[in-house]
This record gives C-alpha cells, structure tokens and sequence, in this order.
C-alpha cells in the first residue's frame, strides 16, 4: 500500500471522503480493503454499493471491486455470489434479514450481502435496511437521491452489531470534481475531525508500543485492553477527509505515467484528476449558459439486467444501452470538417428538448468515412436506418479531409454503402458569432421559441470539456468563439480533441434542429417525427 492507503486502513474511520487522483489506489486501497472490513466484522449485514446508474455498477465500480477481491484470494462462486441465490450446496450462512429478491445482491459466505444501488432506478434505496454504504465515482452521484432515500436507510437496525465501531458507517471516493453538482462531498472537509483524527494515530502507536514489549505483564494486559476499547470508540466519531493527488503512488505508476497524463488530458482534466486541484471557472465563455441542468444520464437498465453481470458484456459499447434513444425515429447528424480531426454530432427531438444522443470524433489518417463508419456500428441496432444530415456550405466544395468527393458527398456516399438512408438539409452559409452565440445563450437559458437543451453527459465527455473551455474574443468581424487554438499542432497540454472543432458540429447540429426542423415530409413518409 502507498501512503494515504496506509493510512486509511490503520485509521479505520467510521465516514471517509477520499478524493484521491486517478490511479492513486481508491479501488485496490480504498473500497475494497474498506467494505472487506465491514463485511468480515459484521457478518449477516447488508451494506449498499451506491452508483449514479446500473451501467457504472456494471462497467467500472463492481468489476473493479471484484477484481481487487480476487488479488487477495476471494474468488466469485466459491467465497461469493453475484446476481443469485447462493446454493445451499455452498454452506452459507444466512443473512440476519434476507432479501427478497438477490438479482441485485453480491452474497458472501458469512451472511453478508450487498446491495447494489443505481440512483437512475427510482426508489432503489427504498425498504432497504443497510449498516453501510460506500459510493464510487462520488462526483457523479446525486446527493438529493442519497439524502432522500439513501442515507436514512443506513441509519438504523443496530442487530447483533451495536458495538462494532464501523456500523452505519459511509465511504465515498472520488476524483476532483469539476461542476458544482459533481462537488457535494468536498462539504464533509468542513465536517472533519482531525483531532479525532489525530488521537486514533496516537492511540495505535501506544497499542503498537505495548504489544511489542519484550515482558509483558498484567499493567501492559490491562492498558491494551483500555486503549482497544478506546480506539474503538473514537473509530466510531471519525470522520475522516483526504485530498492527494496521483503522484502519492508514483512509485508504483512511475514518473512516465505522470508525464504521459500531462500530455494526453486536457489541463482542466489533468489538473483535478491527477493533480486533484480545485478548479475555477471560465469567465464569459461562449458557452457560458451551460449549467449541470442541461445535463442527464439514460442507461437502458432492463437491457443491461438482462445481460445479467457479465462485465465483458456490459462493457461493450453500442446503442442498445442508451434509454434516451427513440425507436423509429431518424437521427439528426452534423459534422466538423478538418484535415487532422473530424467531428460528428448526434441528436434527436423530443417534444421540445434538442436531445444531444452523442458524438464521435477521428484524427490523423483517420477520415469522414471512418468516422461514418464509428457512427454506423454504434447505431446499428437502431430500428430506423435514417439520417437528417445538417450541412453548411463549408461541406460543399471542399474535399481536404478526402480524396475526390466533397465534404457532403462523402458522408452521403458513406452512409448509403451502409444501407442507411440520408436526408440532407442545406442551412446556407456559417451563420455569424455574434447570431450564433445569442441564439444558442436564448435557448440554454430556456428562452421561449428555443429547444430546450439536454445533453446525455456519459455520451459526450470530450464535447462537454470543449464546450466549458471554449471562450471569446474580438477578431476582425467583431465578437467571436475563440478559435486561434484549432490551427496549432497538438501537443500534450493541448489536445485537439478538446478544442472548439466539436463545439461547431454541435452548433450546426443546434442550428439546423432548431431553424430547419424535418417534419417527415420527404423520403421518410409523411408522419411527423418531433410530435414528441
């Protein structure tokens, strides 16, 4: 173990808040040694292992547990089962309150259960009666959602564990969060009891002391028994709040990862993952009506429980895991059209929210018809082989990202030889920053006439970045989005694919649904599609 890992487990605080950098150890060092604790020392118990959805159980934080499990010899189907009843043939003991049903339970042999907590299943907290609760990936869970139903089911049903000092007890980990949403648990530095804190430290040095001593006699008997029952006691008050970043476990990365980091991320994202610094916020940027209300997460969750919890499943990427998608309905495309990256953005219309579904990018020898390709195999399983494609003229008799055809046609070519069918939509020339800007501000500020927009958040992490890094100035046309970076070759601090080049497909994207709504008037019937 590195040095906050160590610490952790020797303090053996009843609430940890770990804001850990990537990589620092939270899963191998933090949640698994943590909820191991609990399940060993309170045997029969029900804990929670809260998510933000069923796919983040699935894909990250369950695998990842397991997997940290299986390094210090616990194995699935023999000390554990997921997703099922354990057979009797296994010997296991019965939990203290059984559930009533296991399809979302890891069950151990000593009683123990887990359950598992998706906070975009309503209710999914409710009923339960929980001893503990540990949540991953801290910034992307709601609070009103633990607040509400999470949190008051941990907080009762003493059992036969009313005196170990870890019962009702809370572990949360993250990285450093970078939206106000995402920041809740900072709060619990405030709440922190470093005397407390402090005193556990000492007390164990003292235990340390007199367990180590050559001849022990009846005062050292007594005064270990003491200073046991005491840190104990003061275990069961800790609250304990810890910030470090990934360089505290860079004898095991390496000062290679380090520097790697820096050069592949952006700087906003190096500087709270890794370094695990507070961020600040971009003043007046060209996005600067984008709040966390314009953000949502959609997980198909009956798709992903029937996969049952076969990670390598879960983990595979395409569009039958995405809720928000509607059957029978055309996709709405834009691109961005450059000669080292190529973007495309993806939407559909939902009464009168602009949902933005995904978007795609490539570089380098990477082109149009690759990215058309990426788009195609994601959406494959969608039941409506149609696109609206958004244009301007800056697709029309240009062909640097290809070879013999225009922008546009190439998409078109593209996705005909896929067998999808193209309903292209010309908007006329790129409409001016100063328009553009007030335009899209009007619509996320949720201005009547405007759609309003949604954006899937899980789907679109390098757009987001780009779109709260994008910021203005007054070039030769007057006011305008900041585009001087897009001409300068990458390099570490400054990857392309968090500049402004996506910011545009999205504002084409934005711009065609919004002025050129397709009614389903063409080659798609005469049925409208946006009816909502």
């Amino acid at each position: 173990m590195n040095d906050p890992q160590l610490e952790l487990y020797h303090v053996a605080p009843h609430t940890a808040i770990l804001v850990w950098g990537r990589r620092t150890g939270k899963t191998h060092g933090g949640n698994a040694p943590w909820i191991l604790r609990n399940t060993q020392h309170m045997p029969g118990s029900a804990g929670g292992i809260v998510c933000a959805t069923f796919q983040q159980a699935l894909t990250r934080t369950l695998p990842g547990t397991l997997a940290a499990l299986e390094d210090m010899g616990y194995k699935r189907n023999l000390h554990y089962y997921v997703g099922i009843r354990p057979p009797k043939s296994a010997g296991f003991a019965k939990p203290v309150r059984e559930p009533l049903s296991y399809d979302r339970v890891v069950s151990w042999y000593n009683g123990s259960v887990w359950h598992l907590i998706s906070q975009d299943v309503p209710g999914s907290s409710n009923s339960l009666t929980l001893q503990y609760v540990m949540g991953d990936e801290a910034k992307f869970l709601s609070f009103e959602k633990l607040k509400d139903e999470t949190f008051p089911a941990n907080g009762g049903f003493p059992g036969p564990w009313r005196d170990c000092p870890w019962l009702n007890s809370m572990l949360f980990t993250s990285d450093m969060p970078t939206s106000k949403r995402g920041s809740w648990f900072l709060n619990y530095e405030q709440k922190s009891t470093p005397e407390i804190i402090e005193a556990i430290k000492v007390t164990l040095a003292e235990i340390w002391r007199l367990s180590h001593e050559k001849e022990p006699n009846t005062y050292t008997v007594k005064a270990l028994a003491y200073y046991r029952k005491t840190l104990a006691q003061l275990r069961r008050h800790a609250v304990y709040y810890k910030e470090c970043s990934s360089i505290e476990n860079v004898l095991l990365l390496g000062e290679r990862y380090i520097r790697q980091m820096k050069r592949d991320l952006p700087p906003l994202v190096f500087l709270t993952s890794i370094l695990c610094i507070k961020p600040g916020k971009l003043q007046g940027g060209f996005y600067s009506g984008l709040r966390d209300s314009h953000l949502y997460t959609a997980f198909d969750n009956a798709r992903l429980e029937i996969i049952g919890y076969d990670f390598k499943t879960a983990q595979a990427e395409d569009c039958r895991q995405d809720a928000d998608l509607i059957p029978g309905q055309p996709l709405c495309i834009a691109f961005d059209y450059n000669a080292n990256i190529n973007w495309l953005a993806c939407g559909q219309q939902a009464g009168d929210e602009m949902r933005t579904l995904k978007t795609f990018f490539v570089k380098y020898e990477r082109k149009l018809r690759e990215l058309v390709d990426d788009f195609c195999n994601y959406y494959r399983f969608h039941d409506c082989r149609e696109v609206v494609y958004y244009y301007d003229s800056t697709a029309l008799g240009s062909n640097y990202a290809v070879n013999d055809m225009d922008f546009a046609a190439t998409v078109t070519d593209e996705f005909t030889k896929k067998g999808w069918r193209v309903e292209r939509t010309y908007i006329g020339q790129p409409m001016r920053h100063a328009e553009k800007y007030h335009m899209i501000d009007e619509a996320l500020k949720g201005v009547d006439g405007y759609l309003r927009v949604k954006i899937n958040e899980p789907n679109n992490e390098a757009l987001l970045i780009a779109m709260r890094s994008a910021g203005v100035r007054i070039g030769p046309n007057g006011w305008e989005k900041d585009k001087r970076g897009e001409k300068y070759a990458e390099t570490e601090e400054d990857r392309m694919e968090y500049r402004t080049d996506g910011t545009d497909a999205w504002d084409t994207l934005f711009i065609g649904m919004q002025k050129y709504p397709y009614t389903g008037s063409s080659i798609f019937g005469g049925v409208s599609v946006y009816s909502g």
